[in-house]
């Protein structure tokens, strides 16, 4: 019989290591788009993935909200952000992560326009 897994499901979160934080330039305060990525991860609000590039290089910033294991097995699907980068836009995230991401939240009204259409189905979900 499978063990189960005493760690609560959260959603994932994977962002690219090289552009997180490039729109927001050199003055970013608060130590960088990254650092804010890894506060939610020791929060316990995502898993965060870092990866050296997403293949999105023309867009900057992006950052993907993967569905929980539950979500995923009813078929949500991650969901794809460019320009999500700044205090605003990462507590949305995070509250939309909170709320259970991908799946099982609808998306907040204010990161719609970051969402970046992929082809093979990788958009927002309600």
């Amino acid at each position: 019989m499978p063990r189960e897994s005493r760690a609560p499901q959260v959603p994932g979160l994977t962002a690219c290591s090289l552009c997180s934080g490039e729109t927001l330039g050199e003055g970013d305060a608060d130590g960088g788009q990254l650092a804010r990525l890894q506060r939610l991860a020791d929060d316990g609000v995502a898993r965060l993935t870092l990866s050296e590039c997403l293949d999105e290089c023309e867009r900057g910033d992006v950052v993907v909200a993967r569905p929980t294991r539950g979500c995923r097995a009813a078929g949500a699907r991650p969901v794809w952000f460019e320009r999500l980068a700044g205090d605003a836009a990462t507590q949305q995230l995070a509250a939309w992560l909170r709320a259970g991401g991908p799946g099982a939240a609808p998306l907040p009204d204010a990161l719609s326009g970051n969402v970046i259409e992929r082809a093979g189905g990788d958009v927002a979900e309600p």
